[in-house]
């Protein structure tokens, strides 16, 4: 890939071809570009046996490896990984070959990290991404304990904090404290990855089913998966989706990597929204979920989408992410 300041980027490949088509000599043109005359004639012979297609940089990988690990003994790697769950420092003296090589087999095969894999088959995780935004919807529920008015034990020391919490209290309970958890209702979809999230009261079915994410971004909603929490069972939540002709798919009971998506998302709602600082209370948290949702969408950050933002595959008429 061409570094910022390279003389010749794509663009100025296509202009070097223009000015040699137009019948400039090759050695003026690259005086003129500031390059050799070999390379200006490297990519005048490329335009002329490949086209426009022999622009672009190649890869710098060889056409042959002949020091490269046998396959049988790659397959022997891949086997032991998968069956025993073994590391290269357990691998490498039963098969008698470095350590070093063990890794770089099992980097090639996408077996490096035992998360990748189903712990029981040894199977690698199936990673898939709809075409088209709107065609799934990945849904879920993250329960957050309510910061009491002044802050909690994240602000304050535990002591001071806890006499903080029974200032918030209930008649009818008789002065017990009433703090209880809000409901982060959260959506992401599954081709853009842009995210939505709303801070709720509760977790009931009809909140739910009320749940309605993306509609200013005009994402017309075709499927919807969500985990078998008791909100999503209940037959509210399905008929309300059958209503607006949405597809509702729960997730197998513990299989919580098919919903995988909002489930990271979660994490990172955490990280860098719910615990990024100390909040003085709950009403703060929650405005400052906002900013969070902004930069989430709108802000380079997303190595999926190859370091754009979500919001690039949604809305991208000035084309500047493409």
């Amino acid at each position: 890939m061409s570094h910022p300041n390279a003389r010749l980027t794509v663009y100025g490949r296509r202009l070097l071809i223009d000015r040699v088509r137009a019948g400039r000599p090759v050695a003026h043109v690259a005086d003129e570009m500031g390059i050799s005359r070999a390379t200006a004639y490297k990519w005048v012979r490329r335009w002329r046996t490949e086209g426009d297609t022999g622009q672009f940089d190649r890869t710098s990988r060889p056409r042959t490896t002949p020091p490269r690990t046998a396959s049988d003994v790659e397959n022997q790697v891949c086997a032991l990984r998968r069956e025993r769950k073994l590391g290269p420092a357990r691998i490498s003296p039963i098969l008698g070959i470095p350590a070093s090589t063990v890794h770089r087999v099992l980097i090639r095969h996408g077996l490096n990290r035992l998360r990748w894999m189903d712990r029981p088959t040894g199977q690698l995780i199936r990673r898939y991404e709809r075409a088209r935004p709107g065609e799934l919807i990945h849904v879920d529920i993250k329960k957050l304990g309510n910061i009491p008015d002044g802050g909690g034990h994240r602000i304050m020391p535990r002591q001071q904090a806890g006499a903080n919490r029974q200032t918030t209290t209930d008649a009818r309970k008789g002065g017990s404290p009433v703090i209880g958890y809000s409901f982060v209702h959260t959506a992401i979809d599954d081709h853009s990855r842009l995210a939505y999230s709303e801070v709720l009261a509760n977790e009931r079915k009809e909140t739910a089913a009320a749940f309605r994410p993306f509609s200013e971004h005009g994402i017309t909603v075709e499927r919807v998966l969500t985990d078998n929490g008791s909100c999503y069972r209940s037959k509210l939540f399905g008929q309300t989706f059958s209503v607006a002709g949405i597809v509702h798919k729960r997730t197998r009971p513990y299989r919580p990597q098919t919903n995988g998506k909002v489930e990271r998302l979660n994490r990172t709602l955490l990280d860098e929204w719910a615990y990024v600082r100390p909040f003085s209370s709950n009403a703060e948290r929650t405005a400052a979920l906002v900013e969070f949702l902004h930069t989430y969408n709108h802000h380079p950050c997303h190595t999926a989408l190859g370091g754009h933002p979500p919001i690039s595959r949604i809305n991208n008429a000035a084309g500047q992410y493409s």
